[in-house]
């Protein structure tokens, strides 16, 4: 049924529940397996403020490879090899176009518990990337 799964990742706690599903779903239908971090460039912005130092941004991208690399791992020990990618940009966005881009047909991802306020004028990655899919997506808790 599923030939391509990605995983969206950032190493939090709903992040790797997400990661625990998608790992026995590629087990059980023999999918690939992607997990993808996305660094959100808008940070850099500053918003309005001074210019996110270079520093800053090499902490950031290497906090992200890492989280990748363990996320790798978590799915090594359990008997996938994963691909793992850090893109740069929106990140319901850089999920939706990798997605198209790569012919993947299942997206598994964590849920954060945005405030009632923040969920209504942001939205969640969560769900824009339900609202906006054209595959099956699951939101873990």
């Amino acid at each position: 049924m599923f030939k391509h799964i990605l995983v969206a990742y950032d190493g939090s706690s709903h992040a790797k529940k997400a990661l625990d599903i998608a790992i026995d779903l590629a087990k059980k239908y023999e999918a690939k397996l992607d997990v993808i971090e996305v660094v959100d460039s808008s940070v850099f912005a500053g918003a309005g403020l001074a210019p996110v130092p270079s520093d800053v941004i090499e902490s950031i991208y290497n906090r992200a490879k890492a989280d990748i690399e363990d996320a790798k791992k978590a799915a090594k020990d359990k008997g996938i090899d994963a691909e793992g990618v850090v893109l740069e940009g929106d990140p319901a966005t850089a999920i939706l176009e990798y997605t198209n881009k790569n012919n993947v047909d299942l997206i598994v991802t964590g849920s954060r518990g945005l405030s009632t306020l923040k969920r209504i004028f942001l939205g969640s990655v969560s769900t824009r990337i339900v609202q906006e899919a054209k595959v099956p997506v699951i939101v873990v808790k």
